[in-house]
């Protein structure tokens, strides 16, 4: 009888033990839907959407807003800065053909570190122009994205100063490729107070929806020009 007291008294104490560390642990988060892998509809043009937070945030939407127009695909991953573009494009490219490339660098090349730009502007011109003549190559058509507006009092420090700095590097780059320009930073500026989040880069959901609309529209312009 007392050998059975200690066997229950084992099996409970086992059982609460997992249970605290089961609760101890973090809640996984579900995977992010604009990372889900997107089977393609082979009558339908391939697009494909580069960006950092900002581009995540409005891929489901831009998907919705394009379904039976396009496959719109994206890495399952936030692109950065373009020092992880250099390293990454080609993966992300990956063998398929594209018809349309929505893309953008920059909100994470301005972030400072340490008092300084985490990619000074020169490198951000050279890097970007690097990354551009390898997207050319793709045979698609090239839609850049300008960098959205940022708010005072963000962290990582960023300066609205640094993106209309870096958003005219970029477009001089474009104009010189003859890459179309989605000027999302023009675009949202008038409307932040109603769709970007108080002292952060971010935008609320519905935020995120207003930029689909607009990115989504820039993209079946391509694709008929593209036709």
């Amino acid at each position: 009888m007392q050998r059975t007291a200690t066997l229950v008294a084992l099996i409970l104490l086992v059982a609460t033990a997992t249970s605290a560390l089961q609760a101890a642990q973090p809640a996984k988060r579900p995977p992010n839907p604009a990372y889900a892998q997107i089977k393609d509809d082979p009558s339908l043009p391939r697009v494909l959407l580069l960006g950092d937070s900002i581009s995540i945030g409005y891929t489901v939407a831009v998907r919705e807003a394009l379904a039976g127009k396009a496959n719109v695909h994206r890495p399952a991953a936030n692109c950065g800065p373009t020092i992880r573009g250099l390293e990454a494009i080609d993966e992300w490219l990956g063998d398929g053909k594209w018809d349309v490339i929505h893309f953008n660098w920059g909100l994470h090349d301005l972030r400072y570190k340490e008092d300084k730009q985490q990619v000074p502007l020169p490198e951000y011109e050279k890097n970007l122009t690097t990354l551009v003549e390898r997207l050319k190559k793709t045979g698609a058509q090239l839609i850049w994205c300008s960098t959205t507006p940022v708010p005072e009092g963000v962290s990582p420090p960023r300066k609205n100063d640094d993106v209309i700095a870096y958003n005219a590097v970029a477009a001089k780059i474009m104009k010189d490729n003859d890459v179309a320009v989605d000027d999302l930073y023009s675009f949202a500026l008038p409307k932040l107070a109603e769709i970007q989040k108080s002292a952060n880069v971010h935008f609320s959901d519905e935020g995120s929806k207003v930029l689909a609309g607009q990115v989504a529209k820039t993209i079946v312009e391509a694709l008929g020009e593209k036709k």
